[in-house]
């Protein structure tokens, strides 16, 4: 069996290496999960000694197949609960994560697939991240970084990598939500800040906004 804070672990080394495959740091994974590095090393045994990581001292840490299968699963479960929050139950996206952090972590696998197949099995969740089928397999995302965009290249805001409250209220302010047309007019390069054109109007975004939001050409 597999615990509450062992699955945290997984996942944040699954997200922090390239879906668990590339090594991480322990100091990575301690920043990750705002703990301290010596805790993570205790962890990580753990995991090792389950045949669900790789560790091995000053090397970093990997997941096994076993791992990464376990990683995803529960990433498949925080993202279909967040689809049935925002389609069900009326919650907006920017509620929706820290309630899914915690029924993430039931373990029944009928209620997760039966929950798929209620929401007529979503492949995205509110913010734009793909959900791993049962397999834990999902297709790769193809949408780009408007900050690797060219000037005149228009796209449909797809995907939201920043899903903290407080960013995704700051899109809410400026109108700005999956599905919308938006157009890259100017770069600019005393500090890096983008002029967009969305249907509504033209709006200044920070680099810090602008790396977050990614286009389906």
């Amino acid at each position: 069996m597999i615990t509450l804070s062992e699955e945290n672990y997984l996942k944040a080394i699954y997200h922090l290496g390239k879906q668990g495959v590339a090594a991480v740091s322990t100091n990575a994974i301690a920043e990750k999960i705002e703990s301290k590095a010596s805790s993570v090393t205790d962890m990580v045994k753990k995991l090792a000694d389950k045949n669900l990581a790789n560790y091995v001292k000053y090397q970093g840490v990997s997941l096994t197949n076993e791992g990464r299968l376990a990683a995803a699963l529960v990433i498949r479960k925080h993202r279909l609960w967040e689809v049935f929050l925002v389609e069900k139950l009326n919650f907006s996206w920017d509620e929706v994560h820290d309630v899914a952090e915690q029924l993430e972590h039931i373990k029944s696998l009928k209620l997760v697939n039966e929950l798929d197949a209620f929401l007529g099995f979503p492949t995205h969740d509110p913010h734009g991240d793909p959900i791993p089928d049962k397999d834990g397999k999902y297709a790769p995302n193809k949408s780009v970084n408007i900050l690797d965009l060219e000037i005149g290249s228009e796209g449909i805001l797809s995907l939201v990598k920043d899903s903290s409250d407080v960013f995704l209220k700051y899109l809410n302010k400026n109108n700005l939500a999956l599905g919308d047309v938006i157009k890259v007019l100017e770069f600019e390069p005393f500090d890096d800040s983008v002029t967009i054109q969305t249907k509504e109007r033209q709006i200044i975004i920070s680099k810090e906004v602008a790396k977050n939001l990614y286009l389906s050409l």
